[in-house]
């Protein structure tokens, strides 16, 4: 592992655990983990030549941490990607502290830095990597934040060898946010895509009240977003926000680089900007949303953040924040994060996987990025995305009922387990039916 990704785990160990925390080669097959000055370390097992591969075919077994005297907080068996078989004991006391021989720091760096996701070519109709690909997902453990399963075995070990270092302790919080692919029903359509709509809305939904609205809703959209548009549902987000102590982002598309899947608004409409600042006045957050095609282009990630901040200053919005998430979810590693972080963005909210639920970086925590392919650290931070209301409703065929409420209860549980964020997407166009606004209210009620 370079001294670069060691460095970075270095920031990942800060922040999880509160102490400057070393991390040094010992030999060719362990790191060693100690403190400034101390004498003892933890020697943990160095396996570069699983951890660094481009593939979602290594080994898997799991591992009981009850057998050997040791708290698995989401329960034994532990998943041990990378693990044929469990070295017996696992976890042992030397006389120089403790060895592990599972390579942690290895899972963590695989998993965080998505060096599994690199070039790859198994993509899905939208040139994303699916989870059906992935190593989580074919081993069943994509529902289980495991990075954060692993480093809090760490933290027990680090805790056996120096019980006087009181470890951070993390509290767990949940953050929403709305992408606004389609702010109004009618407002900004395109003839023949208003006319589709209508036809939607007659045919399959039955609401014959939008479609008499229609008219009234277009013209009026001139100036600002018609109160009667159905999925003008941005208040009511804003309300159910506050009401939960929450601050909602809304991240807007800022350009048009396919036609077809992008939004059909600017950003520059005066209802565009009025939304904007009622958002900002209430004390929530703006945010951006690259268009369709950007993924591949970080030079047009940065023209759309730019054209953003433009507006905001225009409209005097300041954020110390400015955060977003990729349209459609496209990603490609690393090229996407690297056109985040060329436009100065502070975080990304993308790292979910639209076809289903769960921990794609393997954590529910936010973490500083890393590029795996030029071997360093990014100013960019990532904060995983868990779920998507599309992804449970739609591509896992969940619906809105009792089976789609139990999954957001199970993953908002996991996360709090361990106490770190359960981070959700939830368009303002999915809230315009009863039955989605009580899964949401649902959702977010549950503690």
């Amino acid at each position: 592992m370079s001294r670069e990704a060691l460095h970075w785990l270095e920031q990942i160990l800060a922040e999880r655990f509160g102490y400057a925390f070393l991390l040094r080669p010992a030999g060719t097959d362990s790191i060693r983990l100690t403190l400034a000055g101390a004498d003892q370390h933890i020697e943990i097992a160095a396996d570069p030549a699983t951890f660094t591969r481009v593939d979602s075919n290594l080994d898997f077994c799991t591992w009981d941490a009850g057998r050997e005297g040791w708290h698995a907080v989401l329960g034994s068996p532990l998943p041990a990607p990378g693990l044929a078989t469990v070295p017996s004991p696992l976890i042992e006391r030397i006389q120089t502290g403790y060895r592990i021989r599972y390579d942690i720091l290895g899972l963590g760096y695989w998993m965080l830095s998505r060096q599994e996701e690199v070039g790859r070519a198994d993509l899905d109709r939208h040139s994303r990597f699916p989870a059906s690909a992935s190593h989580a997902r074919k081993h069943g453990y994509l529902e289980r934040p495991v990075v954060d399963e692993w480093l809090h075995v760490l933290g027990q070990v680090i805790q056996r060898l120096w019980p006087g270092l009181p470890l951070s302790r993390h509290r767990f919080t949940t953050k929403v946010s709305h992408d606004v692919d389609v702010p109004t029903r009618y407002g900004f359509a395109s003839p023949p895509r208003l006319l589709r709509r209508m036809a939607g809305d007659i045919l399959i939904r039955r609401d014959f009240r939008s479609v008499l609205n229609a008219p009234l809703v277009r013209l009026s959209t001139r100036t600002a977003l018609h109160p009667d548009d159905r999925i003008n549902t941005f208040d009511w987000i804003m309300d159910v926000s506050e009401r939960h102590g929450l601050t909602s982002a809304f991240y807007f598309i800022c350009g048009r680089t396919d036609p077809v899947m992008d939004a059909d608004y600017e950003p520059e409409h005066p209802a565009i900007r009025g939304l904007m600042q009622r958002i900002h006045a209430r004390g929530h957050e703006i945010g951006l949303h690259p268009s369709f095609n950007t993924y591949r282009t970080p030079d047009a990630i940065r023209s759309e953040a730019d054209r953003l901040r433009r507006i905001c200053a225009e409209e005097n919005i300041a954020q110390q924040t400015w955060g977003g998430r990729m349209h459609y979810l496209r990603w490609e590693h690393p090229t996407t994060m690297r056109g985040w972080d060329r436009a100065s963005m502070t975080y990304d909210s993308t790292l979910s996987y639209a076809d289903h639920a769960g921990f794609r970086c393997g954590t529910c925590f936010e973490y500083p990025a890393f590029d795996p392919v030029e071997q360093r650290a990014l100013k960019l931070r990532i904060r995983p995305l868990v779920v998507m209301e599309g992804t449970i409703m739609g591509y896992m065929g969940l619906g809105t009922g009792e089976a789609a409420w139990n999954k957001f209860r199970e993953l908002k549980d996991t996360c709090k387990a361990v106490n770190g964020c359960f981070t959700m997407l939830w368009h303002n166009s999915s809230l315009s039916t009863a039955k989605e606004r009580a899964l949401y209210l649902a959702v977010l009620a549950h503690t």
